[in-house]
């Protein structure tokens, strides 16, 4: 009896954590292997202003997660200590966060793979995520430079009227 209800909550578990995986745009994988509380604290907090989920869940919840939705690619990387970063809105966030985290603590935190709108990615892959800027800088960007072009538009348009109007007053 008692493993009945075991076995009905840890399938509960995993189909909720098949329904937060689905419903994210993007997810990595890491090994967080002898984090400091200090550093997990800090990296929750950077984690929370991304508006990034972050858990740490046993690998075998993991790989039935991933079984449900159809998901072979992470078998090889489903060992050790393994948490997961999930948005729901953002698919540069996680690899973000944590490819800046990971960089400055090489020596007990690694990406493992990570997952961007039904593309699996390994470490690697991860690694060039966490280099594209948020959708913020790029959307700033491409109004910068869309601002130069249209100023120096905007200021032949005036020089042309300026010259009409000295014509019309001499």
């Amino acid at each position: 009896m008692a493993s009945e209800k075991i076995l009905e909550s840890k399938k509960a578990k995993v189909a909720a954590l098949t329904e937060m995986l689905q419903d994210s745009v993007s997810f990595v994988l890491v090994d967080y292997k002898g984090i400091s509380v200090e550093d997990d604290t800090k990296l929750r907090k950077e984690l929370r202003e991304a508006g990034v989920h972050y858990v740490v869940e046993k690998n075998s919840m993991l790989r039935f997660a991933f079984k449900n939705m159809g998901i072979d690619a992470f078998d090889e990387v489903l060992h050790g200590t393994t948490a997961v970063a999930l948005s729901k809105d953002d698919q540069t966030a996680p690899a973000r966060v944590l490819g800046k985290f990971a960089a400055d603590h090489e020596d007990f935190f690694n990406l493992k793979a990570g997952y961007v709108e039904g593309v699996a990615y390994d470490a690697s892959g991860v690694e060039k995520l966490s280099k594209i800027p948020s959708k913020e800088v790029l959307l700033a960007q491409l109004v910068g430079s869309l601002q130069g072009p249209i100023q120096k538009l905007a200021a032949t348009l005036q020089a042309v009227v300026d010259s009409k109007s000295e014509d019309t007053a001499a």
